[in-house]
């Protein structure tokens, strides 16, 4: 190969090179998940199997949203929300965050398969299928809900009956407990997880029954289980992959241990007046794992990326590659008159 050829390669291996880069390093980061316990209507749907689900609420589910909602369960999500959730979502799409994809889940009926709940302290789980670290809170309907009717931020008592700060992992699950308040008959629990590593949020609704469910028609909701979850990533649209377990699938920085977490309960008063929106803890420095007898503590991911990073990453690129061009224009000037001599 002549030099000017080597040469003119070499200047397009730069630009092409960076390219290549710069699509891997806009990819979007991994971070979802949703509650297991109470199992979460998106969840109760999956596991029922999103071709063919077994209950009247979730065949109505897939026929609004589509098959395809549901292999994507772990997603009901808001990349930017940083705590605007009341801003950013409207009465009567709390289910869905909004998402059109996920509108078969604001469907108004009192059907939805539901788990038993009693008050008083309960241990709650959020399988994490990429975890990372954040914050949660969990709200309860008010006394006299009416699950036949679209459901509202005025719905939801005014404060989160729990909240907590990087809980422990136990086999994958996000684990904690709340001290659910009194209540009887049917409700919805209402989660909240704010990364605090990123603007990005998910949300989930619980279908739950108080002692006895005054309707009496619902089925009792079950949450997949991980052969199910496995069975169906290669449907599903989005990353099921954790940082913690896979950091080279993203490009996270190296794990740390997760904080013991910090928990807030409270019996949650009833109010009309929404709650002033929640905005995200800055991350903390990590600490040593949960104290022995709180269940293993596995590491949480600390991305660091935020919405500008793809542009960025796309921006240097584009930057290399305008270099490359140039060199690669300079080599055919340098080289042309040459040729034309030697005629």
């Amino acid at each position: 190969m002549s030099v000017r050829r080597r040469t003119a390669a070499t200047a397009l291996s730069l630009g092409i090179a960076p390219l290549a880069l710069a699509g891997l390093a806009a990819a979007p980061a991994s971070a979802h998940g949703s509650m297991t316990d109470p199992v979460s209507r998106v969840s109760a749907c999956y596991a029922e199997g999103p071709e063919s689900p077994d209950s009247a609420a979730c065949k109505a589910a897939v026929a609004a949203s589509g098959a395809q909602a549901f292999y994507d369960w772990n997603a009901v999500n808001i990349a930017n929300a940083a705590g605007k959730h009341r801003e950013l979502i409207p009465d009567g799409k709390l289910c869905s965050a909004g998402n059109d994809k996920y509108r078969g889940l604001d469907l108004a009926r009192g059907d939805w398969p539901a788990s038993p709940l009693n008050s008083g302290t309960h241990t709650f789980r959020y399988k994490g299928t990429a975890p990372h670290r954040g914050s949660f809170e969990l709200y309860v309907t008010k006394d006299g809900y009416d699950p036949t009717k679209p459901l509202t931020w005025s719905d939801l008592e005014e404060k989160p009956f729990a909240t907590v700060t990087d809980p422990r992992m136990e086999n994958g699950d996000y684990v904690f407990d709340g001290t659910v308040p009194n209540k009887s008959g049917r409700h919805l629990i209402y989660s909240i997880w704010q990364r605090s590593d990123s603007p990005e949020a998910f949300y989930t609704c619980s279908d739950v029954v108080f002692g006895k469910d005054s309707a009496g028609t619902a089925p009792v909701a079950s949450a997949p289980t991980d052969e199910e979850i496995e069975d169906g990533k290669d449907k599903s649209s989005v990353e099921h992959g954790g940082h913690g377990d896979d950091k080279a699938e993203t490009g996270a920085k190296e794990t740390a241990a997760a904080p013991a977490a910090t928990t807030t309960t409270s019996a949650a008063p009833a109010s009309s007046e929404p709650a002033t929106p929640t905005t995200p803890a800055a991350p903390t420095a990590p600490n040593e794992p949960a104290a022995a007898g709180s269940g293993p503590g596995e590491s949480l991911a600390e991305t660091g990326g935020d919405a500008a990073t793809p542009y960025i990453a796309v921006g240097g690129a584009a930057v290399l590659a305008l270099g490359a061009s140039l060199l690669f224009a300079a080599v055919r000037r340098r080289s042309a008159p040459a040729g034309r001599h030697g005629r």
